[in-house]
């Protein structure tokens, strides 16, 4: 094997699943003796039991090459096939067709907390977890204060699982799989983890991974990111590579994607953090008209609209709500947030509501823009009950902001009213 061989090669491969219809109940002894005797005779006759059966290609002709020390990002729209392709990389699931060849010890992270019993302490699951991801015993031994210090467990390593806070639980299973020391790691979602501060850990955690000269290949909805670690980016859609290049290319053309749908359906969303007692469920940009559209004319007035469900269980009297506008790159134009410049929502809360966020005369110059969006309880103050980034994007076009009649430059970011003077010095 040359060094010079990618580490990961793969050809051609596809993944089908069999998705079954609906088919009748039996309730009568005689009725089952029907039901296979007629299956027995379609067989015989030649029109098998695909009347039963539909055929659903998750991956299809899948081809791309990794370099040795390479940092891949991929992205794409929910359900375009992203976690798949990362689970027939790892060996967890069969491909239908094609080929894979890796020259390298593989570790994978594609779900926070595979892996753990909630009925062992957090050591004794730091131990299970480092076997099931590859790691011997001496290992384990060697790097086990480093992932303890890094998690900020050092508390709670005698208490069961089960006892942990999902912040806490998290921050032990990214850990763990982050200190691994293989070839190539594959990683699912997993930046999503924990609060802001951990976050920035974590980045940082696979900035070092990646300059140790590992390959790395990570599936992620966070945009800066991907932008920031990978320099080298693949966008799947509907099973298929649209686009294999250089990340900042590759993230504008993935905002164009998902442009094209106006309202986002969050529901199914993975890549999301908080308590859950309420939960985002779709999200849209809209004109004051009412108007549903991706595209907003710079100086003309938009809404950001999110629409929400609280859980049965849970009496929500007090809402905090922002949306956090960034560039395709990952640059913060603006965090628009209610306890700003108006208060949180602290009465009449509905179990299911819309919320909108009115932005007069949009400042926003030409260019493609993402928001995430942030739901927080406003009386226990930063206790977060959802939060997803990249939530929606849009489009601004030039216009005429300053009402001159003309279009204004499109050299900047943003607009800002301002005004000119001359005085004598």
């Amino acid at each position: 094997m040359s060094t010079t061989d990618p580490i990961i090669e793969v050809q051609h491969l596809s993944k089908k699943y069999s998705l079954g219809k609906k088919r009748e109940m039996y309730h009568t002894f005689s009725g089952v003796l029907v039901h296979s005797a007629r299956s027995l005779s379609q067989r015989l006759i030649g029109r098998g039991t695909s009347q039963t059966r539909e055929d659903f290609w998750a991956l299809s002709d899948v081809n791309f090459t990794v370099q040795r020390g390479e940092v891949l990002g991929i992205i794409g729209r929910n359900g375009a096939g992203k976690s798949t392709l990362l689970k027939i990389l790892s060996r967890i699931t069969d491909p239908t067709g094609g080929q894979i060849i890796m020259r390298g010890r593989v570790a994978s992270l594609l779900e926070v907390g595979t892996g753990f019993h909630p009925e062992l302490s957090g050591r004794e699951n730091i131990y299970l977890s480092g076997a099931v991801l590859g790691m011997r015993r001496e290992e384990i031994d060697q790097k086990f204060q480093e992932i303890v210090a890094f998690a900020e467990v050092e508390k709670f390593l005698e208490t069961p699982i089960k006892r942990y806070s999902s912040g806490m639980y998290m921050r032990l299973a990214f850990s763990v799989a982050a200190h691994l020391d293989p070839e190539i790691l594959l990683i699912d979602e997993v930046l999503a983890v924990g609060d802001i501060a951990f976050q920035k850990k974590c980045l940082g955690k696979m900035e070092n991974v990646a300059q140790g000269g590992r390959t790395v290949i990570f599936v992620s909805h966070q945009l800066e990111f991907l932008a920031q670690l990978c320099k080298r980016c693949l966008l799947v859609d509907k099973g298929k590579i649209v686009q294999d290049g250089p990340s900042r290319e590759v993230i504008s053309q993935y905002v164009k994607l998902v442009r094209s749908t106006d309202t986002m359906d969050l529901r199914t969303r993975k890549d999301r953090q908080g308590e859950g007692r309420v939960r985002l469920t779709q999200t849209w940009v809209e004109d004051m008209g009412g108007n549903r559209s991706n595209r907003i004319i710079s100086g003309q007035d938009m809404k950001i609209i999110a629409t929400y469900e609280v859980q049965e269980y849970y009496n929500c009297t007090n809402l905090a709500v922002s949306f956090a506008v960034l560039t395709v790159h990952g640059v913060v134009v603006v965090d628009l947030g209610t306890g700003t410049i108006t208060p949180d929502f602290t009465e009449n809360v509905p179990r299911r509501g819309k919320i909108e966020c009115i932005i007069p005369r949009v400042p926003f110059n030409n260019g493609e823009f993402v928001y995430n969006a942030l739901l927080r309880s406003a009386r226990s103050g930063n206790e977060v009950e959802d939060w997803v980034k990249n939530a929606g994007s849009f489009t601004v076009e030039p216009g005429d902001y300053y009402r001159t009649g003309h279009i204004a430059g499109t050299a900047s970011l943003l607009c800002i009213d301002h005004t000119w003077n001359i005085l004598s010095a």
